[in-house]
């Protein structure tokens, strides 16, 4: 299907938070305004995915008036409803206190557990995990038809996607689908642009500026570099000839030796380091070592004891409805295993076909970030096909400030139409504008956010993860 071009004003989104049966069948359960609600919609035969709704709880607005975001997490197999929720922007931590820097004040927030078998979604046969990224889109495209017909009071409501790592490729294909979705009718709803936060949308770009990077901050010396580089290289060998499977194999050796060869540099935060693998606890059999070590990288930490505790125990309670057969996150590494061949894959066509149809795109990353580091973002931006790309590369960044009466930069932006750029800085890969809007002590008109710069900036949101 064509993506005939939207006429919609430019939107910084990041600016709006300056202040996640029968295929598509859901139980609607009567949520009283300002509260929550959750469910499962099975997305396919033997697939269903889990749910969970916040309504906004502003002390001025009806949620109505109030954007609804809907938050993707990274892995994949890493959960929305558990890290993204309790860890990160939902209303309450992982202790069950109020969070201050929720942004439930100013906007409503949808957690989904994607792709089927993350989180409390789950599948009941083995080959009905996702194996890539159309058939994650698919499975989104059922819920939120299922989620939109469910609660129509959200069809008018500006709709956005907020997404995180492996969650912005997945979020990209995800907002193609749905704005085809729209066009043909199938969805209604008010979708109104999606937020890539240290998205791996062209791996291999990020790949090749590790290397650059670790060595311009001291981290890798001349004989390391050149290692680190050829690696790259080999990567790229292996995708154009179009062995993803083995770029996937290729991407571990390349983490591998930028860990023994910087003594073990944190791939969320270049200031911290991680923890030595013979520390890590898994149960898990993997056929194939360098997805188990790809795994417990940048999966298994998103289901700390803690959290797992958590949601196993108060919150499934809660809920009432998980299956007894379904353990939160247990098939979490089965989800990242099916997914492996389309790890390396790009998808900088996705964001193309989304600007020229005039989705707003809002792009922001972590300066202290590695695993998807800001180099490497720069790198595939410059890739566009977009006619509109030199514009925007001519336009000047601006600074954000830690508050307004500090000459402490926070972070950079730009915008030109409906892409939109933020470097954060001092940030790493998970935490970056969190308590802009929520922090704010005045709640202001949307128009009124999107115009200006904040007048809130908290410091403890610029803090690396």
């Amino acid at each position: 299907m064509e993506l005939v071009p939207w006429h919609l004003p430019a939107l910084p989104l990041l600016l709006l938070l300056l202040l996640n049966l029968s295929p598509g069948l859901a139980l609607v359960q009567q949520v009283e305004e300002g509260k929550e609600a959750w469910d499962y919609v099975t997305v396919r035969t033997n697939a269903s995915m889990f749910w969970w709704l916040y309504y906004a709880k502003s002390p001025c607005k009806n949620f109505t008036e109030l954007p609804l975001i809907m938050w993707l997490q990274g892995g994949p197999g890493g959960s929305s409803t558990g890290f993204g929720n309790f860890d990160e922007i939902g209303p309450l931590d992982e202790e069950l206190k109020p969070r201050k820097t929720t942004w439930l004040q100013s906007a409503s927030l949808l957690f989904v557990d994607n792709p089927v078998g993350t989180g409390f979604s789950f599948v009941n046969q083995s080959d009905a995990y996702a194996r890539d990224l159309d058939m994650v889109a698919s499975d989104m495209m059922v819920l939120l038809k299922s989620f939109f017909n469910s609660r129509p009071e959200f069809e008018t409501v500006p709709f956005y996607i907020f997404s995180e790592s492996y969650g912005g490729k997945m979020a990209a294909g995800i907002s193609r689908e749905l704005y085809k979705a729209i066009q043909n009718g199938s969805i209604k709803c008010k979708f109104s642009g999606v937020a890539l936060g240290d998205s791996w949308i062209s791996p291999i770009d990020s790949v090749l500026s590790w290397g650059p990077y670790l060595y311009s901050m001291s981290l890798l010396d001349d004989k390391s570099l050149s290692e680190v580089s050829k690696v790259a290289e080999k990567i790229i060998n292996a995708m154009n000839m179009g062995l993803y499977d083995w770029a996937t194999e290729l991407w571990g050796k390349a983490e591998m030796l930028v860990e023994q060869d910087t003594d073990g540099v944190n791939f969320y935060n270049i200031l911290n380091k991680s923890p030595p693998e013979s520390t890590m606890k898994s149960s898990l059999e993997f056929t194939q070592r360098h997805l188990s070590e790809l795994y417990h990288r940048h999966v298994r930490k998103l289901h700390q004891d803690k959290l797992s505790s958590l949601m196993n125990g108060p919150i499934r309670k809660k809920l009432k409805i998980i299956p007894d057969f379904v353990t939160w996150g247990d098939q979490s590494h089965l989800v990242f295993m099916n997914m492996q061949k389309d790890f390396m894959k790009p998808v900088i066509n996705i964001v193309d076909d989304m600007l020229t149809a005039g989705i707003n795109v809002t792009i922001y990353n972590g300066q202290l970030d590695l695993i998807v580091d800001t180099i490497g973002q720069e790198a595939w931006l410059r890739k566009l096909k977009w006619p509109e790309l030199a514009r925007f590369n001519e336009e000047k960044r601006k600074p954000l400030y830690v508050n307004p009466g500090s000459y402490e930069t926070a972070a950079f932006y730009k915008s030109y139409k409906n892409l939109a750029f933020y470097w954060i800085l001092k940030a790493g890969h998970m935490e970056y504008l969190l308590g802009y809007l929520a922090a704010s002590s005045k709640l202001r008109r949307l128009d009124e956010i999107i115009s200006e710069v904040p007048s809130s900036f908290k410091p403890e949101s610029m803090t690396g993860y």
